[in-house]
C-alpha cells in the first residue's frame, strides 16, 4: 500500500514527449537547475506580498500618501494577483509554461523597476498592479513545470522545496524588508524593496533559455475569455472588497460589490458547465473537480491558507504597535516562525512516507495549537514581559506550517490531467493567494472591534488573543477536511 501524499501517481505523468520529464543523470542539472528557477521566481512574487507591510509607514511618508493610496499599494498587488492566476494558468497550457513563465518574470520586474522609481503615489499603485499581474502569469506555470518536469521521489522533493520557498517568503518578508529599509542603501529607503528585485529577475530571464526545458503548449487549447472575464472579475471583486471594505468600515459599495462578485461567479459556473457540455474548451474544465482528491484538497487548501496568511500581519501589528518593535526586530522574531517551518519542510517527504494524508491534517492542528500557545504566551508576559517567551509558539506553528504546505499543494495535484496540469495550477494558487486575502479580512473584522478606539499596549495583546481564535478554529476545520481526501490505493 502506498501511503505517501506526496509522490504523485502514474496518471500525472504525461505521455507527451515534449512534456516528458528529463531523463537519465545527464539531465539532473537540468533538472534542478530548472528547480532553482522557478523557486527563485516563486520567492520574490510571493515576498513582495509581504515586504509592502514593512515599507508602507516610509512610502506614506516619502511620497505623502493618503489612507486610501496607502491601502492600494497592498491591496493592488494581491487583488491583481489573485485575480488573474487560473486565467495565467490557461494561459501556460495554451502558449507554453516556459514562455509565459519568462514573460511573467519579465512584466514584474519591469513593474519592480517602476515601484522603485515611482515619483507619485498613485505611480507607485498602478506599478503594483502591473506587478501583480506579471506575478500571476509567472505563480501558476511553477506548479505546471514542476507536476509535468519531475515524477516519484523526484516530484516529492520538488514540491517540499516549492512548500519550503512559500513559507521562507512569508515568515521572512519583514526581515528582508526591515534590514534593505535599515541599511538605506545610497538613501533609497523603501525603494529598496522593490529594486532589489530587478537584478534578481533579469538574472532569472538570462537562465531560462539555459535550464528551463521548453514544456510543448496543449494541443488544440483556446483561451475561454467569457470565462476569463468572469471568473477574474468575480475573484477581484471579492478580494478587493473584502479588503477594503473592512479597512472603510463597510461602505454600501463594498456590499453591493460582494453581492455583484457573487452574481458573477453563478454566471461563471453556468457557463463554464455550459462550455464544457457543448465539447468546447472552458477556462477551468468542471470535470477536475470531478476527482474528489481534488475538490476536497482545494477546500483544504482555502481553509489551511484562511488560518496561516492573516496571522503574519496580524502578529507584525502586535509586535511594531503593541510592543513597539522596528520592522527589523519584529522580523527577527519571525526566525522562530521560520525555523519551524524549515525544520519540518525539509522532513516533509519522510514524514509523509510515514503518516500518509494524515500529515496534512496534523500539520494544521499543531498550527493550531500553536497559534493556541503565542496567545497564552501574549497573555501571561502582558504589555513588559520578555517577548523571548514567544518563540516555542511560533516554533510550533512553524512545525505545522512546515507539515502542510508543500504536501498538501501536491496532495491537490494528484491524479490532475496533465492537459490541465497549469489550470489546475491556477486553481491551486488562487486558493492559496485568496485564502490568504480573506483570511486577513475576517481576521480583521475580529481584531479591529476588538482593539477598541483607545490604543495601547494592552489592547493590541487583546486585540490579538481574540483573532486567534478563529484562525484556530480554521487550522482545526482543515484538518476535518483532510479526513475526506480518499485513501490510497491498494498495490
Amino acid at each position: 500500500m502506498s501511503s505517501d501524499v506526496s509522490t504523485g501517481p502514474p496518471a500525472l505523468q504525461t505521455a507527451n514527449p515534449a512534456e516528458r520529464a528529463p531523463q537519465g543523470a545527464a539531465a539532473d542539472k537540468v533538472r534542478w537547475g530548472a528547480l532553482a528557477l522557478v523557486m527563485v521566481g516563486t520567492f520574490v512574487t510571493i515576498l513582495d506580498y509581504f515586504i509592502a507591510n514593512v515599507a508602507i509607514p516610509s512610502i506614506q511618508s516619502g511620497l505623502h500618501a493618503s489612507p486610501a493610496q496607502v491601502q492600494l499599494i497592498f491591496a493592488g498587488y494581491g487583488v491583481a494577483l489573485t485575480a488573474g492566476l487560473i486565467t495565467g494558468g490557461r494561459l501556460g497550457d495554451l502558449y507554453g509554461r516556459r514562455r509565459m513563465f519568462g514573460i511573467g518574470l519579465a512584466v514584474f520586474t519591469v513593474a519592480s523597476l517602476a515601484c522603485g522609481l515611482a515619483p507619485t503615489a498613485t505611480d507607485l499603485v498602478l506599478a503594483r498592479i502591473v506587478q501583480g499581474v506579471g506575478a500571476a502569469l509567472l505563480v501558476p506555470q511553477v506548479l505546471g513545470i514542476l507536476s509535468t518536469m519531475y515524477t516519484g521521489e523526484h516530484r516529492a522533493k520538488a514540491f517540499t522545496a516549492y512548500g519550503l520557498v512559500i513559507g521562507l517568503a512569508g515568515v521572512f518578508g519583514q526581515l528582508v524588508g526591515g534590514a534593505l529599509i535599515s541599511l538605506n542603501i545610497d538613501g533609497l529607503d523603501w525603494r529598496a524593496v522593490f529594486l532589489i528585485n530587478v537584478p534578481i529577475g533579469l538574472l532569472g530571464l538570462l537562465f531560462i533559455p539555459k535550464v528551463l526545458p521548453k514544456i510543448a503548449s496543449t494541443p488544440g487549447a483556446s483561451l475561454d475569455l467569457l470565462g476569463a472575464f468572469l471568473v477574474t472579475g468575480a475573484l477581484g471583486l471579492l478580494v478587493y472588497c473584502l479588503v477594503e471594505g473592512r479597512e472603510q468600515h463597510w461602505p454600501v459599495w463594498s456590499w453591493a460589490g460582494l453581492i455583484l462578485a457573487v452574481v458573477l461567479a453563478v454566471e461563471a459556473i453556468v457557463h463554464l458547465r455550459r462550455l464544457a457540455a457543448r465539447g468546447g474548451q472552458p477556462l477551468i474544465d468542471p470535470g477536475m473537480f470531478a476527482n474528489r482528491t481534488f475538490s476536497v484538497g482545494l477546500a483544504a487548501t482555502v481553509t489551511y491558507f484562511l488560518s496561516m496568511g492573516s496571522f503574519f500581519l496580524l502578529f507584525a501589528f502586535y509586535l511594531q504597535q503593541g510592543r513597539g518593535l522596528s520592522a527589523l526586530q519584529s522580523g527577527l522574531l519571525f526566525i522562530a516562525l521560520g525555523s519551524g517551518y524549515f525544520g519540518t519542510s525539509v522532513l516533509a517527504t519522510s514524514l509523509s512516507k510515514l503518516m500518509g494524508r494524515q500529515l496534512v491534517a496534523v500539520g494544521p492542528v499543531t498550527i493550531a495549537l500553536g497559534y493556541g500557545l503565542v496567545a497564552l504566551t501574549v497573555h501571561e508576559i502582558g504589555i513588559g514581559g520578555d517577548i523571548g517567551w514567544l518563540i516555542p509558539g511560533l516554533l510550533v506553528a512553524g512545525f505545522g506550517m512546515g507539515m502542510t504546505t508543500g504536501p498538501l499543494t501536491n496532495t491537490v495535484l494528484m491524479g490532475v490531467d496533465p492537459q490541465h496540469a497549469a489550470a489546475a495550477s491556477g486553481a491551486v494558487n488562487t486558493a492559496q493567494e485568496g485564502g490568504a486575502a480573506i483570511g486577513v479580512a475576517i481576521a480583521g473584522t475580529v481584531f479591529y472591534p476588538a482593539l477598541g478606539n483607545v490604543v495601547h499596549a494592552e489592547s493590541f495583546a487583546h486585540a490579538l488573543q481574540v483573532s486567534l481564535i478563529p484562525l484556530m478554529a480554521f487550522g482545526i476545520l482543515a484538518a476535518l477536511l483532510a479526513q475526506l481526501l480518499p485513501r490510497p490505493a491498494k498495490v
